[in-house]
This record gives C-alpha cells, sequence and structure tokens, in this order.
C-alpha cells in the first residue's frame, strides 16, 4: 500500500509546516476580526498553545503504535468493528474538509485572478494536480514541499518587510477591549481551523517516526507564527473594520504595497503562497483519506481510490456552501465544533482507552 519510512524527520517538518499555513494565512484575518476584532493576534497565540499542547497528546498516542496510521491503531484499541466505524467517521471529516479546501481554491481565483473563468473549471484543474501528487507518492510531495518552502519564506518576508512603513500602532488598542471572552472564542476557532490530527496519518511513513512530535511541533510552530504576523500586519496596516468585511484580507493587505514603477501587482506574490500552501494541504488530506480509507477496507493500494474520490470531491465542494456569508457563517460555528470531535474527543478517548486496557493487564499480569 506504502512503504514505511518513506520520508524523512526534516520531510515531516515541511509538510507540517505549509500545511498549518494552509488556507489559514488568507482566511483566518477576517475570522479573527470578526470574532475577536483587535484581539485576534491574540486569539491567535492561545489557539497555538492549544495546538501545541493537542500534539503532546497525538505524539502520545503515535509513540505507543510508531509503525501504524491513526486508522490502523483505532482498530487495535476499540477493537475491528467499532474501530472500523471510527476510522470511517473520521475518513468523512477528512472528506469534508478537502471539499471545503476545493471550494476555497475555486471562490478566490474567480474572484480575484481569473474572474471570468467558472469555478468548475479551476476546481477540477486543481484537483486534477492533487491526484497528480498523491499518484506520485508521498517522498516525492514531501520532496517537493522542501523544494517550494524558501520561496515560500522569501515571500512572506517580503511581504511583511514593504508593510512595516504602513503600520499603525493604535490600531491594536485597547487591549481585550472586550475581556477575554471573544479571545477565548476567537482561539477555539483557529484551534480547530487547523486539523492536525489529520497529520497522523504521515507519522508511520517517517523514518523516525519517535521523532514526530519534534516535527509536528517545529513545523506546526514556524506556519503558526506565519499565521500571527499576518493577522498582526492585517489589523496593524487595514484596521479592525476593513479586516472584517474582507474575507481575503491578507490579499487585500498585500494590494497596499507598490515597489516603484517596477513591481505594482505585489498581491500576486501572496496569491502564490497561498495557492503553494494550499495545494500541499489539499494533498495531504487527500493522501489521508486515500491511505485510510484503502486500510478500514483493506485494499491494496490507495492509489485507485484517487481518482473516484476526486470526482466526488469536486461535485461535493460545488455544493458545500452557497456563498462567502454562509461560509464564514458555517466554518467558525458549525464545522469547528464538528471537528473538535476528531481533533480532540476522539484521540483522547483512544489515548485514555489504551493507558487503561496497558494498566489492566500490567496489574494482571504481575
Amino acid at each position: 500500500m506504502l512503504e514505511k519510512g518513506k520520508i524523512s524527520h526534516r520531510q515531516l517538518t515541511v509538510l507540517s509546516l505549509l500545511y498549518t499555513i494552509g488556507t489559514s494565512i488568507l482566511i483566518v484575518p477576517s475570522i479573527m476580526s470578526v470574532f475577536s476584532r483587535q484581539d485576534g493576534w491574540i486569539a491567535c497565540l492561545v489557539g497555538v498553545v492549544a495546538d501545541i499542547t493537542i500534539i503532546f497528546i497525538y505524539s502520545a498516542l503515535s509513540s505507543r503504535y510508531p509503525k501504524l496510521s491513526f486508522v490502523e491503531y483505532s482498530e487495535k484499541i476499540l477493537g475491528k468493528w467499532l474501530g472500523k466505524a471510527v476510522s470511517l467517521f473520521f475518513m468523512s471529516f477528512i472528506f469534508l474538509l478537502s471539499a471545503f479546501l476545493l471550494r476555497v481554491v475555486g471562490n478566490f481565483m474567480t474572484t480575484h485572478i481569473m474572474p471570468n473563468t467558472p469555478i468548475e473549471v479551476t476546481i477540477i484543474l486543481f484537483i486534477l494536480v492533487v491526484i497528480y501528487a498523491v499518484r506520485l507518492g508521498l517522498e516525492t510531495t514531501a520532496r517537493a514541499g522542501e523544494i517550494f518552502l524558501p520561496f515560500v519564506i522569501v515571500l512572506f518576508l517580503f511581504l511583511t518587510v514593504f508593510l512595516l512603513p504602513q503600520i499603525k500602532i493604535d490600531r491594536i488598542e485597547p487591549f481585550l477591549e472586550e475581556g477575554f471572552k471573544p479571545v477565548i472564542l476567537g482561539a477555539f476557532y483557529y484551534f480547530n481551523l487547523q486539523e492536525q490530527v489529520i497529520l497522523l496519518m504521515l507519522v508511520p511513513y517517517s523514518n523516525r517516526p519517535d521523532k514526530a512530535r519534534n516535527a509536528l511541533l517545529v513545523g506546526t510552530s514556524i506556519g503558526s507564527l506565519i499565521i500571527i504576523v499576518t493577522v498582526l500586519l492585517s489589523t496593524l496596516v487595514l484596521g479592525t473594520e476593513f479586516t472584517q468585511r474582507n474575507m481575503y484580507a491578507s490579499y487585500t493587505l498585500a494590494k497596499q504595497i507598490s515597489v516603484g514603477n517596477f513591481l505594482q501587482r505585489v498581491e500576486a506574490m501572496l496569491a502564490i503562497l497561498w495557492l503553494i500552501t494550499i495545494f500541499f494541504k489539499t494533498a495531504v488530506c487527500m493522501y489521508a483519506l486515500s491511505l485510510g480509507t484503502a486500510q478500514t477496507l483493506q485494499l491494496k493500494d490507495y492509489r485507485t481510490l484517487t481518482l473516484p474520490f476526486g470526482l466526488l470531491l469536486v461535485f461535493l465542494s460545488l455544493i458545500v456552501y452557497d456563498n462567502i456569508v454562509s461560509f464564514i457563517s458555517f466554518t467558525p460555528k458549525v464545522f469547528s465544533l464538528y471537528a473538535t470531535i476528531f481533533m480532540v474527543i476522539i484521540p483522547v478517548l483512544l489515548l485514555s482507552i489504551d493507558t487503561l486496557r496497558a494498566s489492566l493487564k500490567k496489574e494482571q499480569s504481575s
């Protein structure tokens, strides 16, 4: 199905970093401004602490079964049939998330880059590239991530440096104007937009699964730092009200940059940066979806599922929500609660059950 040890510890870090940035660099500034206003960057910090905390839980779980994926050790812990039910439930979550990612790509491209191109064309072209990457294998995608990562970092630093002269510090004041409640609410939404639990499907395919925690922590931390800086810049340059009204606030932010007469369309750089990161996040999700389903159904090769899943995702992405307004309403309020089941409740239950079972066996043997 897929050989163990196909990617290095460094490549797992890179994939974690690009996965963390994903769609967040484009849509998080607006969502944080809606719920936490000028304290959105503080909400992101709290959300990052939650992400790092949950990674310790994930690593504790995966360290018990270093050669198995999340789907495989779910069956080990819960038994064959209950484990398969949980695995398929988990696959439904990844499937829905993948549809959201595709729709965000389609909306952004048809709104800002190619307004005369039907959204269906954009989504189909994008998923075909993702399917091709998934079929080439995890190692190939991870190596591509290593190649593209320097470009992502350089583009981000370029955008940050040239926005510094437009910063107005008073736009993030007053701090905690409405107390901690909006910050905690924003942190909850930020935490659930990261979906780090899906990375557990890649851990056993690292050549150092025992070092997976460090890879996930480093990748998540650096990616989160980039998102926090983007949220902070959106508030400092655009202001809270303007950021709230723009779904793709960071893209609007890039439009504020003009470097002389030779570099006018700087926002295209942000679009490239974002397309790279969302490609890798979608590819990871497609891997997890195909691999997990193949493992649950005991298929020989996950690649046979990539094209059918791709076709289904195109269809679902077109009907998953009606417009941007419904997306903004559904994603934080409904999808976040749904994601909590898979990001927190199920991993904690699996770890608790496995720990309890191990302690009972130890008592019986003694």
